[in-house]
C-alpha cells in the first residue's frame, strides 16, 4: 500500500472522529461505533486509531475509546472543510454522479492552494448542498483568503455608477444558465446603473441582488 494511500485512510479517520466531535465534542468515540461509521472491521479500526494516538492525533484509552487532540481537531476540521467545499462545487457543475462518493475522493486532492482558491471561488459557503455547516478555515487558510480578497467584492456591493472587472461566476447550473444568457464571462466589464440593473458588452441587464452576490469582480 503506498504512503499516499495510507494517508488518505488517516484522514478518513480523523473526518469521522471530527463529524463524531461535532455531534458532542465532550464525548469519547468507541472503537466499535467508529468501525461501524467507516464500514471497516472493529480490528483494522483499533490498529489505526492505535497509530493515529502515537502520532499524537488522538487520545486513546482502552476500552473507553477515543478523542481528537488539539492536533487531531485541526485536521480532522480541514479534512472535513474541504469534503463540504468538495461538495459545494459539485453542486455547481452539470455533475450527475455520486455527490458524496466523489467529494470523498475530491477531498483528498485538496490541499492549501486549492483550498485559498476554493473558499474565494465559491464565496466562502457556510453550509453544503444539505444544509449541513462547514467547518471555519484554519487561521492560516483564513489570512490568505484575506490577502487575496482584497480590491475584490460581489457585485452587488458595487456603488451605482461604480464599474469593475468580473473575476469569479459562482453559481449553481440553472442561474449559470441565466447569466450565459447574457453572455456575462470572466474578464468583462460590468457597471452598475441603478438598483439590480447593469450594464455589460453593451446591453442592459437585470440581476437579482441573490446571483449578483456570487459574481466577485475586481475594482
Amino acid at each position: 500500500m503506498s504512503s499516499g494511500h495510507f494517508q488518505e485512510f488517516e484522514d478518513e479517520y480523523l473526518e469521522m472522529m471530527y463529524q463524531f466531535y461535532e455531534k458532542d465534542p465532550d464525548s469519547r468515540v468507541r472503537t466499535g461505533d467508529l468501525a461501524e461509521a467507516l464500514r471497516v472491521t472493529p480490528a483494522s479500526t483499533t490498529e489505526m486509531v492505535q497509530r493515529l494516538a502515537v502520532k499524537g492525533f488522538l487520545d486513546y484509552v482502552p476500552y473507553k475509546g477515543s478523542s481528537l487532540t488539539e492536533q487531531g481537531l485541526i485536521h480532522g476540521k480541514k479534512m472535513k472543510r474541504r469534503h463540504r467545499l468538495a461538495e459545494v462545487l459539485l453542486e455547481h457543475l452539470p455533475f450527475d454522479g455520486n455527490q458524496h462518493s466523489t467529494a470523498c475522493r475530491l477531498e483528498h486532492a485538496i490541499d492549501d492552494d486549492l483550498e485559498v482558491a476554493l473558499t474565494i471561488y465559491l464565496d466562502n459557503p457556510v453550509k453544503d448542498p444539505s444544509g449541513t455547516k462547514i467547518p471555519t478555515m484554519s487561521s492560516d487558510i483564513e489570512e490568505r483568503v484575506t490577502k487575496l480578497n482584497s480590491g475584490l467584492s460581489s457585485l452587488a456591493n458595487l456603488a451605482v455608477g461604480s464599474s469593475g472587472v468580473v473575476k469569479i461566476i459562482a453559481l449553481g447550473k440553472l442561474e449559470t444558465d441565466l447569466v450565459n444568457q447574457f453572455n456575462i464571462t470572466i474578464g468583462d466589464i460590468i457597471s452598475k446603473t441603478g438598483d439590480s440593473s447593469y450594464q455589460c458588452n453593451d446591453s442592459d441587464i437585470q440581476l437579482h441582488d441573490d446571483i449578483a452576490a456570487k459574481m466577485i469582480i475586481s475594482h
